[in-house]
């Protein structure tokens, strides 16, 4: 199971840090809060663990109903789109601490931009499924082995990018990089939120 073990690993470590809504956001609030990381990472896990679940129970058949991937892509695409406008816009009113920033929690954010990822559901339905299929013979062992070798990139990554980016603002050159992590962080939300979008229409049009 250890070529198992290793593989997930390293799958997870790779989606993990790799450009997306979710380490946009973490970076963001990450700015004002270095535990920002952790709580998104703990939502993030908290909705992996539940598909894995789903999956290994067989009940997947249910995440391939098209209304609702559809409706949770164009739903989600339009609030990251939101959260993004609303960054660029109210930058430099955060940094300077007259706004909170963005008015939602953490984790519920971190929640937000799992479930209306348009490329979550297509992921654990094709490579994640296939790990959860190649778990399942060890029975209830694998699939802890692949809750805990999928999990823990997320709950190391997600938390030392936040504590980057609130440790690079505390430097002397703080406002001016804050402002362009807040510039680039709400151009890359608005981006993925327009292709959510899109990708929503296309599969309720297919």
């Amino acid at each position: 199971m250890l070529p198992l073990i290793v593989s997930a690993f390293l799958v997870s470590l790779a989606g993990a840090v790799s450009p997306g809504p979710i380490l946009a956001v973490t970076i963001a609030k990450g700015i004002k809060s270095p535990w920002a990381g952790l709580q998104i990472a703990l939502a993030h896990v908290l909705i992996d663990i539940s598909i894995i679940v789903i999956l290994y129970f067989g009940l997947g058949d249910f995440l391939q109903v098209k209304p609702l991937q559809s409706s949770l892509n164009i739903v989600g695409g339009l609030l990251i789109v939101w959260l993004g406008v609303y960054m660029f816009r109210s930058r430099t009113a955060i940094i300077r601490g007259e706004k909170k920033g963005l008015h939602h929690s953490a984790f519920l954010l971190g929640i937000l931009t799992t479930l209306f990822n348009p490329a979550f559901l297509p992921w654990w339905l094709t490579i994640g499924s296939m790990f959860v299929m190649q778990f399942r013979q060890f029975g209830i062992t694998g699939l802890l082995a692949l809750i805990i070798s999928a999990e823990i990139p997320n709950l190391l990554w997600y938390p030392l990018a936040s504590l980057m980016a609130y440790k690079t603002g505390t430097t002397s050159r703080g406002w001016v990089i804050k402002q362009w992590l807040f510039i680039i962080c709400s151009l890359f939300l608005v981006t993925f939120g327009i292709w959510f979008v899109s990708s929503g229409i296309q599969t309720a049009l297919s």
